[in-house]
């Protein structure tokens, strides 16, 4: 199976030819082209490990919610450090899986 990219918003489509429209932006299927063999095989594997660095993004967003909660419930000063530390570590780690990202998405790791 062929990829195409969308000339106009860069919307990636899988499939033997391209959509006779572009689903993100309405763009006609004369404003895709095919990717060659070697970036379609940089999108597909990249696929997995930017899944994997969307789901860490959101847990992150999670532990941040629960970290904001210890410290709110403010049990003791021990709880509180350990509930600071986990806040900041997971801004931390949220911002770093966004980077990487970011620098996947640079390299054409994207799609």
């Amino acid at each position: 199976m062929k990829l195409w990219r969308c000339g106009v918003c860069g919307y990636i489509h899988d499939g033997d030819s391209p959509p006779e429209k572009c689903p993100k932006c309405g763009a006609p299927k004369e404003r895709f082209s095919a990717l060659d063999e070697a970036e379609a095989n940089l999108v597909r594997r990249s696929r997995f490990t930017n899944d994997l660095h969307c789901r860490l993004i959101a847990l992150m967003d999670e532990v941040r919610e629960l970290a904001e909660a210890g410290i709110e419930d403010d049990l003791d000063p021990p709880c509180v450090t350990l509930f600071r530390h986990a806040l900041e570590q997971a801004r931390i780690i949220g911002q770093s899986s966004k980077a990487e990202i970011r620098g996947h998405m640079g390299k054409g790791k994207w799609g």
